[in-house]
């Protein structure tokens, strides 16, 4: 738990928002990774943030949770994640703590789900 926190807190304060480990797209071209197949989309924001509008298909695990290790710990490694928060900064700190678990094909939401709502793309409301 307190490595986890170290990386939490460092991943903090050298993140803005983006990650050098991802690649950072702009909303369109996040919308478009989304449309590739095989792209698994992860919002790391609170299942309340989730609940009140995500996007199509994105599956919702909260980076700041103490379940977020675990449920990283199922995900398949070889796939592509396209990761979103509303601002950025977590998803940030979320692609450097998959990174770590070994995932390697990762891309974040310059911005996060405020940029792709201002640029009037889609999301669904649970």
């Amino acid at each position: 738990m307190k490595s986890k926190f170290a990386v939490f807190i460092t991943l903090l304060l050298l993140s803005g928002c983006g990650s050098p480990s991802s690649t950072d797209l702009t909303a369109t071209d996040f919308q478009g990774k989304t449309m590739e197949n095989g792209v698994v989309i992860l919002d790391v924001r609170t299942s309340g943030e989730f609940n009140s509008g995500h996007i199509k298909n994105a599956i919702n695990i909260d980076v700041e949770s103490m379940q977020f290790d675990s449920a990283v710990a199922n995900l398949d490694k070889s796939a592509t994640y396209a990761v979103y928060c509303q601002s950025g900064r977590r998803s940030a700190i979320a692609v450097g703590l998959l990174k770590d678990a070994g995932i390697s094909s990762l891309f974040n939401l310059k911005n996060g789900i405020v940029d792709w709502n201002s640029k009037g793309l889609p999301s669904v409301i649970n």
